[in-house]
């Protein structure tokens, strides 16, 4: 069971981290589901009030739009902010269905991130999903994980992040 003294709502509040809203669904899903003690969500986007932050394939090279280099790709470093903001998206979906204070653990974080030819980084990528988790979960943060690099991602995005969570019976 969650420790109320120390709350998780209380922890974000400190880290000065709101909780969005629920991102809508842009297909037939639903954000997150619950069976048991665990709350599966579904991928989530780098939404921001309806918006993507980021498009693109990611790539470790920055092209040079004055040269005429595509300007569809999304550096390492910003993906990695794109997969933070993915997962509060992903940690909001929980806190609607069961409440943010009732999270025991993170049991499992999946990345997916769309790369460009040559991109090996998607660890490094999310990473920004995973810091994000030890900041306000502490030890009960830590936890298992896949970053896979992928050819496309729905909208054009560069990342998705889902989450498996503990929760208090």
């Amino acid at each position: 069971m969650a420790d109320t003294t120390n709350s998780i709502s209380a922890r974000l509040a400190e880290l000065g981290i709101e909780l969005p809203a629920v991102a809508a669904p842009v297909a037939a899903y639903v954000p997150a589901v619950q069976t048991g003690n665990i709350v599966y969500t579904s991928g989530q986007l780098p939404f921001v009030d309806g918006e993507l932050t980021h498009v693109g394939h990611v790539t470790s090279e920055t092209p040079d739009a004055d040269a005429g280099e595509a300007t569809d790709v999304v550096s390492a470093d910003d993906a990695k902010i794109a997969a933070r903001t993915a997962c509060l998206n992903a940690l909001a979906a929980v806190d609607a269905l069961v409440g943010i204070d009732n999270v025991v653990r993170i049991v499992k974080v999946t990345g997916f991130v769309s790369s460009a030819a040559g991109f090996n980084g998607q660890p490094g990528v999310i990473n920004g999903a995973s810091e994000l988790l030890g900041e306000i979960f502490g030890d009960a943060g830590q936890h298992a994980r896949s970053a896979v690099g992928v050819n496309e991602l729905p909208l054009n995005t560069p990342v998705e992040v889902e989450l498996m969570v503990e929760v208090s019976a």
